[in-house]
């Protein structure tokens, strides 16, 4: 799941506009669907990261990869997973969401593939 922090900023800003939504956004996903038995934590965020890859939502990655990373993942377990989504996804949904995880992991120190 994503920071405290990170969920906090985005609700706040969103509770600006509307208030409505940003309950859903809290309420919806990590009271029912997070909440609910049968996968844990990681299983979860990949699928997440899956899905907004391949719906083309690159605006929402970074807060899951980031997410992702709260919960565990490792770098290499969220690289390995979007260069999966390739042959169903795209190169070009699929070259957006790499580009968000460089980000990410540039922004959190994290080094990957230099090598």
């Amino acid at each position: 799941m994503v920071s405290e922090e990170t969920l906090n900023a985005t609700v706040k800003r969103m509770e600006k506009f509307s208030p409505d939504m940003a309950r859903l956004i809290v309420e919806f996903p990590y009271g029912s669907l997070y909440a609910r038995p049968g996968l844990d934590l990681k299983q979860r965020s990949l699928l997440t990261i899956a899905a907004m890859l391949a719906s083309g939502a690159a605006t929402q990655l970074d807060f899951h990869i980031k997410g992702a990373l709260n919960v565990g993942l490792a770098p290499d377990e969220i690289v390995e997973a979007v260069m999966h989504c390739v042959s169903y996804a795209g190169f070009p949904k699929t070259l957006d969401a790499m580009f968000v995880v460089m980000k990410v992991f540039e922004e959190q120190g994290i080094t990957y593939g230099e090598g």
